[in-house]
């Protein structure tokens, strides 16, 4: 056949299996009508005594609808000050206080109401010193100075160097003030510094112009040089937290909100820093923040968070964006996932699609729980069943069969490193391949799986666990791989500075190291490769680890828990998973029910499903916490888990977009399409072509899912994203399309030689004068996309199979085709 023929039925069969809808978006209600504006008034955000030339203080002025709705008017009133001597405000609301005394700042909206508040400014005339780690470090992070791509990066830039994000401020002072002095900074004319003159871009500044003379940064700068640059006294406040202003508000689409951020210091003294912090949105295509802390939402419903960086600390802004449509009717809940992710569909007001059909959902389903397509049999029996209760049924079917255990364990294996490297590599990864899948089948709890793997000893053959020893074979891998997998956080940030996202400093990594410190690796009789021991031992020695940066010793200790006082005849690694699987723990439970979420739903509550930290919040925080508190009640059952996932509503639901929910992606108001993952894919491949699979090496018909580790060579799986077991983030499996993927679809003599097969599909069809040519085809549509092809679909196929002479290459053609479109690459 013609490549234009062949072209012309791959597309038809995709344009008439999409359906797709020609309705238009409207727009969206939002928060609803406000009503008449009641009444503007200052929020109660920061100090009311401004100390210090220095101080600022950003105000914050809300207007208060009929509806109760609250809406920032900041930057929509006019300013006026009692005591303009005393106090000067601009446009935006930022306060700065000239001379010692009291005045009065009065907002007008442009309709006359009024709102007044009163504020001090104090010691105004005194020289009060500038404290370089409470005020000029926080300059450096927010022009950008310090910032890994800059002078924050390991080397610094141009000879100049600056701690990460300022999370060192006596190295920073020293970089500046001992080395190069005179040219960095020159306290006789501090305007002439290169501190200033760089960032100005007064002087040539590869970075560009960051400051202008004249701003708060420049004068702040300027004085702390003039001041003789003082470092500050012992006896100076201490950071201790900062906080948003406001901490969460409700916005209609493109809507505008102005935060205040305060610090909190350890004399019990607040500071708003709102022009020293950063900000940075965790959805970038929902919110833009600019340098003053007013943040601007897309139209774009959902919730996103705003990450606010000063120092060391970060603090949050949620704005919840509403849709407001009427959510007049929900699918009926089935249990606790239902009710919560119902109930943030009706608060945002985003309708949630109706219920998948059969169809759908057997495929759906066949995929996510055994890595499956389902057979022609399967699927025709489960349409035809008119029993209410029959998906529960499938879903236990499912759970109870092979192909459950082979699909987690291929998923598990990945992520827990199961790599062979060489043909010797297999006596470890088959066995340990085996008991993970053997773990699954039995359905091991998981704490008890997470405790086999993390404190494992001896060898592979004694205890297949140990294998993971092999992959992760210094306790910094160990550790890291243990936070990131079990616990859905990232550390390796914190190894050489403080976490940029989180709280989590150097003492908090080696800490949590320490519980890895005793775990020593030998040969065992059976290794001959010297330089990849795999037996695992406990040392008697105490646990501890060493901070690089102070040069002290570090005792092992929870992530934000104290430290352990662990014998060094204790394995320290029995003391972690006892912390982790401990009811109260806040990370071990959220993870791992987020991963699996995300597993089936495409995108986790909190997404990526490894970075669980405060500013990456969940999009649902009650389903999350409902979840984990659902995993830990039933003892870290893993079956029950999937069938309370699958058993719900929110999981059946179609992934045809209305027009109110086409734009929501974290909300899960509708199933999200995803690829089917290589091995799924290259399986289903030889199951609508039928042709068995053959990897070599083993038995032929074993699948892809069912492969004990990365060490088969075959090009299909590779082009499609199969991950190599380097890493424990799922992210090492790809999902994203490209002309690769394609290609080999299209004209690969892999593919190709699998459509002419002649023990396959194509061939028995054509053998099969006797039987129907509709018949075939609707058995071909039931093996590929689950469903029966619709009449103008048997009407095209018809037409065109007639054209062929040879019947063998006529069905060849029609699953080249079908093997070619989305439906058949995605579950839906």
């Amino acid at each position: 056949m013609s490549a234009a023929n062949r072209t012309s039925v791959m597309f038809a069969v995709i344009v008439l299996g999409l359906g797709l809808s020609s309705e238009l978006l409207a727009e969206p209600p939002g928060l609803g009508p406000a009503g008449d504006l009641q009444r503007i008034e200052f929020e109660a955000a920061g100090p009311t005594t401004l100390v210090g030339r220095n101080a600022r203080r950003q105000l914050l002025v809300t207007g208060v609808y009929a509806s109760g709705q609250r809406h920032d008017l900041t930057h929509g009133v006019a300013y006026s000050v009692s005591a303009p001597a005393v106090l000067g405000v601009n446009a935006e609301g930022l306060v700065t206080p000239l001379t010692d005394g009291v005045g009065r700042v009065t907002a007008t909206e442009p309709g006359g109401r009024t709102a007044t508040i009163e504020l001090t400014a104090a010691r105004c005339g005194e020289d009060l010193p500038v404290n370089f780690e409470n005020e000029i470090v926080p300059i450096f992070t927010k022009l950008g100075c310090n910032a890994g791509g800059c002078h924050g990066k390991a080397d610094g830039q141009n000879g100049f160097r600056l701690s990460l994000l300022g999370f060192y401020p006596d190295e920073d002072y020293e970089f500046l003030v001992h080395e190069d002095r005179g040219r960095r900074i020159f306290p006789a004319d501090p305007g002439f510094s290169l501190l200033l003159q760089k960032p100005a871009n007064i002087l040539p500044h590869g970075g560009g112009q960051r400051m202008s003379p004249g701003t708060y940064e420049w004068d702040l700068v300027s004085r702390w040089i003039q001041q003789g640059m003082p470092y500050g006294s012992e006896e100076d406040p201490v950071l201790q937290r900062i906080e948003a202003v406001p901490a969460v508000r409700e916005m209609n689409f493109r809507g505008r909100q102005q935060l205040s951020v305060l610090a909190h210091y350890s004399d019990g003294s607040v500071r708003d820093v709102t022009r020293l912090a950063s900000y940075e949105p965790n959805h970038a295509e929902m919110a833009i923040t600019n340098a003053a802390g007013r943040v601007t939402v897309e139209d774009v419903p959902g919730e996103v968070a705003v990450m606010v960086r000063f120092q060391g600390e970060v603090g949050v802004f949620r704005a919840v964006i509403p849709q407001g449509v009427p959510v007049q009717s929900v699918p009926a809940e089935k249990n606790f996932v239902d009710s919560l992710v119902f109930g943030k569909l009706k608060q945002l007001g985003i309708p949630p699609a109706p219920l998948c059909d059969d169809a759908t959902f057997i495929r759906r389903v066949s995929i996510d729980i055994a890595g499956r397509l389902p057979s022609p049999a399967e699927t025709s029996q489960f349409i035809a069943d008119t029993d209410a209760g029959k998906r529960d049924r499938l879903i236990d079917r499912l759970l109870a069969s092979p192909g459950y255990a082979d699909y987690f364990a291929n998923k598990w294996a990945a992520v827990l490193r199961n790599k062979r490297r060489q043909a010797t590599d297999i006596q470890y990864t088959f066995r340990f391949h085996g008991w993970i899948r053997r773990a699954l089948r039995e359905n091991m709890p998981y704490d008890q799986f997470v405790r086999s793997v993390l404190t494992a000893t001896g060898d592979a053959e004694t205890h297949p666990p140990a294998a993971w020893y092999r992959e992760v074979a210094t306790s910094t891998q160990q550790m890291e791989d243990v936070a990131q997998l079990f616990l859905g956080m990232r550390l390796a940030c914190a190894k050489c500075h403080h976490h940029p996202f989180e709280r989590w400093s150097q003492q908090d990594y080696y800490g949590f190291e320490a519980f890895f410190s005793q775990v020593g690796l030998k040969n065992s009789r059976y290794n001959m490769q010297l330089n990849q021991p795999d037996m695992v031992y406990v040392k008697a020695e105490e646990p501890k680890s060493r901070n690089p940066r102070t040069q002290q010793d570090v005792v092992p200790a929870g992530l934000g828990s104290p430290a352990l006082e662990i014998s060094k005849y204790d394995d320290a690694r029995q003391h972690l998973v006892d912390w982790m699987a401990a009811p109260e723990n806040p990370f071990f439970a959220r993870a791992l029910v987020n991963r699996y979420w995300k597993h089936f739903f495409g995108r986790g509550i909190v997404d990526p499903e490894d970075d669980l930290r405060v500013t990456n919040p969940p999009s649902n925080p009650a389903l999350l916490d409902a979840l984990a508190k659902h995993f830990v009640d039933h003892r870290f059952d893993l079956q029950d888990l999937v069938r309370t996932i699958c058993r719900s509503s929110a999981y059946q639901l179609s992934s045809e977009p209305s027009e109110f929910n086409a734009a929501d992606a974290q909300n899960f108001s509708r199933f999200y399409p995803r690829r089917l993952t290589a091995e799924v894919l290259y399986d289903a491949v030889n199951s609508v072509a039928e042709t068995p699979s053959n990897f070599g090496t083993i038995p032929q018909g074993t699948t892809a899912v069912q492969l004990p580790d990365n060490g088969f060579n075959n090009y299909f799986l590779q082009v499609f994203g199969k991950p190599e077991a380097e890493s424990a983030c799922e992210c090492e499996r790809s999902p994203e399309a490209n002309l690769s993927q394609s290609l080999h679809l299209l004209n690969s003599s892999d593919v190709q030689g699998r459509l002419q097969s002649g023990q396959g599909r194509a061939a028995q069809f054509a053998r099969e004068e006797q039987r129907a040519a509709e018949e075939k085809l609707t058995e071909l549509y039931l093996a590929a996309f689950s469903r029966a092809p619709r009449a103008e679909e048997v009407q095209f196929v018809m037409q065109k199979l007639a054209d062929y002479q040879n019947r063998q290459q006529g069905w060849e053609d029609v699953i080249w085709a079908i093997l070619n479109t989305r439906e058949f690459q995605f579950v839906k």
